[in-house]
């Protein structure tokens, strides 16, 4: 049986990005089928050492994957024209240079919408195209402050805390990846592309949600709640007599837990009487649910509780929670063989599709490994190739 395209296999995409956010959108393009070209510069650099920047780490080949890689020297008048002709056959540029850089290379989205009338230009930037602070450098910790995510992150009254992940990048990169969807969507329509763009400030607000509607409408200002859900209760974190797991008890889920830990004396205390109470009263209730949850093991509460309709879980390191059976399930483990580093186990998609399902195709690249095929796809000969190469534009 012939396997169906992947949904974007019909697309190409021009990958002119580095560190996180911007591959994050073009692994999105790529891992359902996109032709995924990464722009490189040329030589032998393999980068700053960073994670994200070593070649055959695994932050590298994770967020790599599924692409191909051509060299080329954007700063070279030849290396410039073969970047044309590659935007004259693209669907989709991505790129996340500071607002500034890209109008003094010319690669700007007016200056290559006349190459292209059709192209979705998509960029994402720290803090926006416009603005005050368009031009300063922004990264994930530098946003995940001005954002205020850090002001709500950790214990209360421990000073503000930054998130385990990278959470502005990432989000950044999948809202890009939305717009990107919605802008070949509309060309459908219009015929037109048009310019994408967001940034990590911008996602990293609407990742907020209800804790800045808060603001928004209450003009109540979040504080920290630690393990706590931030507005009900009880939910959190609870001992057990092995360790810890997590319980959420919010609203009509508190009668079931009374009953699953045997604590009726907690449905007739008349400060845990509503909502209301229970998160006002917080601190006495968790400490009286914890004696009860102290007296059994972690895997033993989670059952019983589970079996009650009441939300439990483990608290796992990484480890541990790629062994665990509905992990597994969901194949969030995916292996790719590497030339160079053998089959290598990469994380798998946050999205499922029926019929036309994402695929783990190939490894990351090495620098400028696909260059000749590349330009053999744009009308480049084999010998205008090598003179190219020969003169340092690719």
């Amino acid at each position: 049986m012939t396997q169906a395209p992947l949904p974007l296999s019909r697309y190409t995409v021009i990958d002119l990005t580095r560190a996180r956010a911007g591959p994050t959108a073009a692994r999105q393009m790529a891992d359902w089928g996109a032709n995924v070209i990464k722009v490189e510069e040329p030589g032998d650099n393999d980068g700053d050492g960073s994670p994200f920047d070593r070649r055959h780490g695994s932050d590298f080949q994770n967020l790599q994957r599924n692409k191909r890689s051509i060299t080329l020297n954007l700063k070279s008048q030849e290396g410039l024209a073969v970047f044309r002709r590659l935007v004259e056959k693209a669907d989709v540029l991505i790129e996340n240079y500071r607002p500034g850089v890209k109008d003094r290379l010319g690669i700007d989205y007016p200056s290559l919408s006349k190459l292209n009338p059709r192209l979705v230009y998509a960029s994402i930037s720290g803090f926006g195209q416009s603005g005050p602070y368009r031009d300063r450098p922004g990264l994930d910790p530098v946003v995940q402050g001005m954002g205020g995510l850090m002001s709500i992150t950790g214990m209360p009254e421990q000073g503000p805390v930054r998130t385990g992940i990278a959470i502005s990048d990432s989000s950044s990169g999948l809202y890009c990846t939305i717009g990107i969807l919605m802008a070949l969507l509309e060309r459908e329509a219009s015929g037109k592309g048009q310019w994408v763009h967001t940034s990590l400030l911008q996602a990293l607000i609407a990742m907020l949600d209800f804790q800045a509607a808060r603001w928004l409408m209450d003009r109540d200002v979040p504080g920290q709640a630690g393990n706590h859900h931030p507005t009900g209760s009880p939910s959190g974190v609870f001992p057990t007599s092995d360790g810890a797991i997590t319980i959420i008890a919010t609203g009509h889920l508190f009668d079931r837990l009374c009953k699953a830990i045997d604590a009726p004396a907690l449905l007739a205390d008349p400060d845990f009487a509503d909502s209301n109470l229970r998160a006002r009263n917080r601190d006495r209730l968790n400490a009286l649910i914890g004696e009860r949850t102290r007296t059994r093991t972690s895997e033993a509460w989670i059952a019983a509780l589970n079996a009650a309709g009441v939300p439990s879980s483990p608290i796992y390191r990484i480890d541990q929670m790629f062994a665990d059976p509905q992990v597994q399930a969901l194949a969030m483990d995916r292996a790719v063989s590497h030339p160079k580093l053998g089959e290598i186990h990469l994380v798998g998609q946050g999205v499922n599709m029926e019929r036309t399902p994402w695929s783990m195709r190939r490894a990351a690249p090495d620098r400028g490994e696909d260059t000749d095929a590349i330009l053999s796809e744009i009308g480049y000969s084999p010998e205008e190739v090598a003179a190219l190469r020969s003169r340092g534009a690719v």
